[in-house]
């Protein structure tokens, strides 16, 4: 047990009431009032609403008060006071502490809750049976699976602790526990981060002016950043990360102190920095992310290839240069609330610019001929470097590959459009056209849908109505064999791909009558024959891809 042999210093308590006395001074570089009995002050929460500064006698340091919207105790789930009456009443100190606090002063919902308490791991899982506690760090997993809020099946509760020497800039070397909250805090990452909440007393301890930080929304290392960083070098992306999840600014001494340590990203693992990273995408803000990253020097040491589309010029249609279009493109995604996948689609989709970009060109500056083809082989190595999912990876390399898709409904047939579809699969078809609508957004065109666009849309879905794989022939192998008498084997595939290729080409014979006189027809040729008609089908196809790059290159006067 405490004890409570260690004191806050009261100036940095804030307690309930319509008057709170906080600090003296000015803690983490917060603002003061200047002299004089009538001086105001913003209230550090609430834009707009000023409150006369209360001077106390025989103070020499500068006194000011805040009136808050403190936490509201009544929104607090119960099983939360639960745990914070069990260590209570065992004799411990318990406080929430960290992103759950700095959530609710932002009137957001936690992500998930923690406590931070002077009781040692042994003496938290003795309060609570239904525990464990499997890291070096002492923390404390309760378990609440009764409850049917996600973020509250696990609370967790750590030991007051300090650490020492980083090594490896990514864990403790040593952390003692039993240390005091002001200890314990002092290690924390950021202000915001820094704030700790009594339920029971309705006392808030802010040591480092993350209230203030909170109001001014800024994001600024608590005490010594080179120290913060060098205990954990993951921080940096961290930073990032709340800075477009939260739209804050980061402070300026924070910010030299990531450029002065961003080296040290490079130790940390891939996984780690990934799982930030697509955090910052899956944000309401990854534009103003990535621009972070980029001013910050983390960007090399996770999409280097982005740094080559700075000052990439395109010309034509385009309002920015490579770099500020993908960015824009990503954004508008984010905007629409599109999936992550999609996210990374626009933002990689013309990654290949910088590398294929030549001079010259009927009527253009510059051209990137092959661009997506290029582009997807780097998607595929990007996506891999960063550990993504193989699946989801495969997706996003397949919109790379194709978004140059050519839409103009006056020049292609119904036929072309099947196969596009063909080619990026019927589940992502609405993903290749909502990104062509996103990377309309990024060059900056005034219309995002123009007319021409519509009504190839009208076309797709007018395409998805008719087969478009052997799936969706109205007959498949089990039916092939029963009235041939064919068994598995190639000649069998070799036979549903012809009619499918028929069928592609006129939908009408999609009939069960039909289907199956052929299949009789296609089952009197050899194997030899049939695969020739197979190369056949993939001949014509070849040079139907052939005709629709020369309309392309027609529609951009390049050919």
């Amino acid at each position: 047990m405490s004890d409570k042999s260690h004191s806050l210093n009261q100036k940095h308590i804030f307690l309930k009431k319509d008057v709170l006395l906080v600090f003296t001074g000015a803690p983490g570089g917060t603002r003061t009032p200047d002299n004089g009995s009538e001086d105001r002050y913003d209230n550090p929460l609430h834009h707009g609403c000023n409150l006369p500064m209360i001077r106390q006698s025989g103070e020499k340091a500068k006194i000011f008060c805040y009136t808050f919207n403190m936490i509201d105790n009544t929104q607090i789930p119960l099983i939360i006071k639960e745990i914070e009456r069990k260590l209570r009443e065992a004799g411990f100190d318990a406080y929430l502490v960290g992103g759950c606090v700095r959530d609710i002063l932002l009137n957001k919902e936690p992500k998930d809750w923690d406590f931070t308490t002077d009781a040692t791991p042994e003496e938290i899982m003795g309060l609570f049976p239904e525990s464990f506690c499997n890291n070096d760090y002492g923390t404390v997993g309760v378990k609440n699976e009764e409850e049917e809020d996600v973020r509250l099946q696990v609370v967790e509760i750590t030991p007051y602790r300090s650490e020492s020497g980083y090594s490896d800039n990514r864990r403790p070397d040593a952390v003692t526990f039993g240390v005091s909250l002001e200890e314990d805090l002092a290690r924390r990452d950021f202000t915001v981060n820094a704030i700790a909440y009594s339920i029971q007393d309705e006392k808030m301890v802010d040591l480092y002016g993350g209230m203030e930080d909170l109001k001014a929304k800024r994001l600024k290392a608590v005490g010594d950043p080179d120290a913060r960083f060098a205990e954990d070098a993951l921080r940096m992306m961290r930073a990032v990360r709340l800075a477009a999840e939260l739209d804050f600014v980061i402070e300026n001494q924070t910010i030299e102190g990531i450029m002065r340590n961003s080296e040290s990203l490079g130790k940390i693992a891939v996984e780690r920095i990934s799982m930030e990273f697509i955090r910052i995408i899956e944000s309401n803000n990854p534009m103003l992310g990535i621009i972070w990253l980029q001013k910050l020097n983390l960007l090399k040491h996770l999409i280097p290839e982005l740094l080559d589309s700075i000052g990439c010029e395109q010309g034509g249609i385009h309002a920015y240069d490579v770099f500020e279009h993908l960015l824009r493109t990503m954004q508008a995604a984010a905007d629409k609330g599109y999936s992550t996948d999609m996210r990374l689609a626009a933002l990689l989709h013309d990654i290949a610019k910088p590398a294929t970009r030549r001079t010259g060109g009927k009527n253009k500056v510059y051209t990137f001929f092959g661009h997506e083809v290029v582009g997807a082989k780097m998607t595929a190595k990007i996506l891999a470097r960063l550990r993504y999912p193989k699946a989801n990876s495969e997706i996003i390399e397949k919109l790379v590959r194709w978004h140059m898709f050519f839409a103009d409904p006056d020049q292609i047939t119904l036929s072309a459009v099947r196969r596009t579809i063909t080619r990026v699969g019927e589940e992502q078809i609405e993903n290749l056209l909502n990104l062509r609508v996103c990377d309309r957004i990024g060059t900056g065109r005034p219309k995002e849908q123009p007319f021409r666009f519509r009504k190839y849309k009208a076309m797709v879905d007018e395409a998805l109505r008719n087969p478009i794989s052997v799936k969706m022939l109205k007959i498949d192998g089990n039916k092939i064999m029963e009235i041939t008498a064919e068994k598995p084997g190639k000649k069998l595939g070799f036979i549903l791909f012809a009619l499918l290729e028929e069928v592609l080409e006129e939908v009408a014979k999609n009939t069960e009558k039909y289907l199956e006189t052929r299949a009789l027809e296609l089952n009197k040729l050899s194997l030899e024959e049939l695969q020739k008609l197979a190369e056949a089908g993939k001949k014509r196809q070849e040079e139907e891809e052939k005709e629709a790059l020369k309309a392309i290159a027609r529609e951009h006067k390049v050919g």
